[in-house]
């Protein structure tokens, strides 16, 4: 009797031990809307990423408010830094609710990784989904467009600017804030002392000293405000007007900012990589036809560093290869399903020195997904004009998207002119 009764005990231990297992390096959530049906009910598309110390560890949404109806959810590796220190998964949810009715889901559990320096336990992240349809586009909303690896590193002497992707398929003006404890977006929610974020989503470092050094935890929130004062209106009739001081949606932002001991130089490419040509820009835009692979091209170098690896972050059937020294390729195939959606990917370049490790700036693109249509075209389109490039896309497309429309392709379709060997 006495046996069992300490082997239960110590079960117990081990129980309370594992749930507050500190290994969670945040998190970020995105949804598209999908079909509305004839009941009324509708399906969205949710995509988020999980940030843990390692791939076996995992947490659920669930739902906070309103009624998120059901789905399915699957979860993917995405990517895994090559010392063990984090990984990162993606998960698609499918979920299908009763009516267009605005939700929020959250994520709410226990232990952040070991010693974060602004004082950040548990975690806490929330997802405003809003289904209804809007009178500007004539659908339902999406949400911005972000993501992040779990982890960034700076060097406590050096300043650096992180500018978060901030994307929104339809148009709208995305901000960044902290998040707020009052509205249970995080708990606690005290931000970083050594960040400053604009609302414009770019986060910025300042040099500090070394009492400083060490991970924190940024727990910002995204939203995305109407261009113009519109109105929602849920399936049941009842409309909503909002300003454009109004956030529509929301999703969470959230990650690991690592001060590290002081570099010799701040100079991007000595100790910390520098991106080179061919090297997409910052918040670059990319196209690639559904079922096409696209390929993004990254070089970096650091001449008293040696370039380790490539870090990312984007979706799961996103890969990578080694091409040479700092020189990397990723290519992403999208599915049919991912037809008319936009994807965030970005990435860092990591170096070594010892046991430094040094980051290069962090870089994000946004790659849309276009639906490729083959038409028979008969007919003659004439023009006066010159034949320049600027009327190619001023006319010609045009004149082109015209007939097309004769043969069906959607009104809201755009189309652009690629060579032979891009179809």
């Amino acid at each position: 009797m006495n046996t069992f009764t300490m082997s239960l005990s110590l079960l117990l231990l081990l129980l309370v031990y594992s749930t507050q297992a500190t290994h969670f390096y945040g998190t970020v959530m995105t949804y598209y809307p999908g079909d509305t049906y004839a009941d009324g009910s509708v399906m969205v598309n949710i995509r988020y990423k999980l940030n843990f110390h390692q791939c076996t560890d995992s947490d659920t949404w669930s739902c906070l408010s309103g009624d998120c109806g059901s789905g399915n959810n699957t979860l993917y590796e995405v990517k895994q830094e090559s010392s063990g220190e984090w990984c990162q998964t993606e998960g698609i949810m499918t979920q299908w609710a009763p009516s267009n009715a605005p939700f929020k889901l959250w994520l709410n559990s226990g232990n952040w990784i070991n010693g974060i320096v602004n004082g950040i336990v548990s975690w806490r992240a929330v997802t405003l989904v809003e289904l209804r349809n809007r009178s500007d586009t004539g659908k339902a909303n999406s949400s911005p467009q972000t993501t992040n690896i779990p982890a960034v590193r700076v060097p406590s002497n050096c300043k650096r600017n992180f500018v978060l992707l901030a994307f929104d398929p339809d148009g709208d003006v995305v901000k960044c804030r902290n998040g707020d404890a009052l509205l249970s977006e995080c708990i606690p929610c005290t931000p970083p002392s050594v960040l400053s974020l604009s609302p414009s989503c770019t986060l910025s470092f300042r040099p500090t000293n070394s009492s400083n050094e060490g991970p924190y935890a940024v727990q910002l929130v995204m939203e995305d405000f109407p261009r113009q004062n519109i109105t929602l209106t849920q399936t049941n009739g009842t409309q909503t007007n909002l300003t454009t001081n109004n956030a529509i949606s929301k999703i969470p932002v959230q990650f690991v900012i690592r001060v590290d001991p002081a570099v010799p130089s701040c100079t991007d490419g000595l100790y910390l990589p520098k991106f080179l040509p061919p090297t997409p820009a910052n918040g670059a835009q990319l196209y690639t036809p559904v079922g096409q692979t696209l390929e993004i091209s990254i070089k970096a170098e650091a001449t008293n560093s040696m370039i380790s690896e490539l870090l990312y972050s984007g979706p799961y059937t996103l890969f990578q290869n080694k091409t040479g020294p700092g020189e990397f390729i990723l290519t992403w195939t999208p599915s049919e399903s991912e037809t008319g959606e936009s994807h965030p990917i970005c990435f860092v370049v990591q170096a070594v020195s010892g046991i430094a490790k040094y980051h290069s700036d962090f870089r994000c693109v946004i790659v849309t997904v276009e639906k490729v249509y083959v038409a028979a075209l008969s007919a003659r389109i004439s023009f006066s004009l010159p034949f320049t490039a600027d009327n190619v896309n001023s006319v010609i497309i045009q004149k082109i998207k015209e007939e097309l429309e004769k043969q069906g392709l959607p009104p809201d379709a755009s189309l652009r002119l690629v060579r032979g060997d891009q179809v």
